[in-house]
């Protein structure tokens, strides 16, 4: 029964369309460029200071910025905007809930899909920036609203400047789509 329902589905559960050696080449340079970047920059300079430039979400930016270049969800004002807007939720809900973890976290993810549904900003890896901010540990509550600012902005903004560069090398490729 489920599987007529899925063959009816749009596509005729045909598997999407794949891309080019091309693509796969500029979204690797570019997620590696750009990961490195914040994690290097991370390790010399924020790190010693008891701060930090590269989250885990920025892993799922990557998969966006580098390798989905045309989503909405990876454009400029989604991907700085979601991170920022995620990060200051995030805080938020830790600052109110913090001695709940479980409510914390489900409080910033929830109110960060809505604020980022709100503003025009969604992008999916804010809602692990929100839930990185309530479960980060000491190192990422010390920061209290500075994590919207660095690691959460500072590393989109990198993100961003590595994919304004890649992006655009390849004349097939043309980042962003828009900007606001």
């Amino acid at each position: 029964m489920m599987r007529g329902y899925f063959l009816k589905m749009k596509g005729g559960g045909k598997a999407p369309p794949g891309v080019g050696l091309s693509e796969h080449l500029w979204s690797f340079a570019g997620s590696a460029i750009g990961i490195a970047l914040c994690g290097y920059l991370s390790s010399i300079y924020f790190e010693p200071r008891d701060m930090t430039l590269i989250i885990g979400s920025f892993g799922a930016s990557a998969v966006l910025v580098y390798g989905a270049i045309k989503s909405p969800l990876a454009q400029p004002r989604n991907l700085i905007g979601g991170h920022v807007v995620s990060a200051l939720v995030g805080v938020l809900c830790f600052k109110l809930f913090g001695e709940t973890l479980w409510l914390a976290a489900a409080a910033a993810v929830s109110s960060a899909v809505v604020i980022m549904l709100a503003t025009k900003t969604l992008h999916p890896p804010g809602g692990a920036t929100a839930l990185i901010a309530v479960l980060g540990g000491d190192k990422i509550h010390d920061l209290g609203f500075l994590y919207a600012v660095i690691p959460a902005g500072a590393g989109a903004l990198l993100l961003l400047f590595v994919a304004l560069l890649v992006n655009n090398l390849s004349r097939n490729r043309r980042y962003p789509e828009y900007w606001l």
